[in-house]
């Protein structure tokens, strides 16, 4: 079992799980395509300029599509869906990704799934419901078409990302992905965001926080995991983000944690350990 690189990729989704927090306590209201693209473009630009190491001639055309679907298109609906869901709405909705992953897998490669990584995707959405979700939650109709296609978009490339093998360094791979899906926020966000005139210090600093820390180290851990384990068992630590945000709000902002929510948690995390014991039995078999 590779414990190091699970626990390394699960740092990825952890520090996700503290955008929620940084965008509603430090970033200017009703910038979403501007939050992406600050967080996405200054990361990649440093990466590349660190690596300097181009992509075959033959790859560009396979890059751009996980650009698109890791960076570019996810990063835009997934700040869509924050700033019109409340954080339980948007995480229930993004717990069905394992379960798209486990699809693709089955449909794509004729994988099918252990029964237990099955049972426990299943178990977790439920999980995640309970943790997360109430009574008064707001079901925004264009937030929850956001979150499903922006779930849809990281399983995807999570999948896909595995497959097709770029010939390039993690860090390389992951700051082309940062560069070309910045660049293609950028007319969105010219177009559809007011603009930005004063920045304070708080603002730059949230900004910087999600660009090197958010973008920069979590995408590179997260690639770098994509390559080491099987997808469907890094699908299911993106779980992790969420719970991470719930204990941001308990700790940081004073939210309630009660009964419900902490056997929600403790079934999200016991699911998770599940999917990854179950693809690792599996991996010798598919190793021969």
């Amino acid at each position: 079992m590779p414990w190091r690189d699970i626990a390394l990729t699960a740092l990825a989704p952890a520090i996700w799980g503290s955008t929620y927090i940084v965008t509603t306590e430090l970033l200017p209201p009703g910038r979403p395509f501007t939050a992406a693209l600050l967080r996405t473009l200054p990361a990649g630009l440093l990466l590349v300029l660190w690596c300097r190491q181009m992509p075959a001639r033959g790859g560009w055309g396979r890059l751009l599509l996980l650009s698109a679907l890791n960076i570019g298109v996810f990063q835009a609906l997934l700040f869509v869906a924050a700033y019109r869901l409340p954080g339980g709405v948007a995480a229930v909705v993004g717990a069905v990704g394992p379960l798209v992953v486990m699809g693709l897998a089955w449909g794509v490669e004729g994988l099918r799934p252990p029964a237990l990584a099955l049972g426990a995707g299943v178990l977790a959405v439920a999980g995640m419901a309970a943790m997360l979700l109430s009574p008064a939650a707001g079901w925004d109709g264009w937030g929850i078409a956001a979150a499903l296609a922006g779930t849809g978009c990281m399983a995807a490339g999570t999948f896909w990302s595995r497959r097709w093998q770029p010939g390039l360094p993690v860090l390389a791979f992951t700051g082309w992905q940062l560069l070309l899906g910045g660049l293609m926020l950028a007319p969105v966000a010219w177009w559809a965001d007011p603009p930005l005139h004063a920045v304070t210090a708080a603002q730059a600093a949230g900004y910087a926080y999600l660009s090197l820390a958010g973008a920069l180290v979590a995408y590179a851990l997260w690639f770098r995991g994509i390559a080491r384990l099987p997808s469907v068992a890094v699908a299911s630590l993106g779980l992790l983000s969420p719970l991470t945000a719930v204990v941001l709000g308990w700790a940081l902002l004073g939210q309630a944690l009660g009964g419900l929510s902490l056997a929600g948690m403790w079934t999200v995390l016991g699911c998770v350990l599940a999917v990854q014991w179950a693809m690792a039995a599996r991996r010798p078999v598919a190793g021969r």
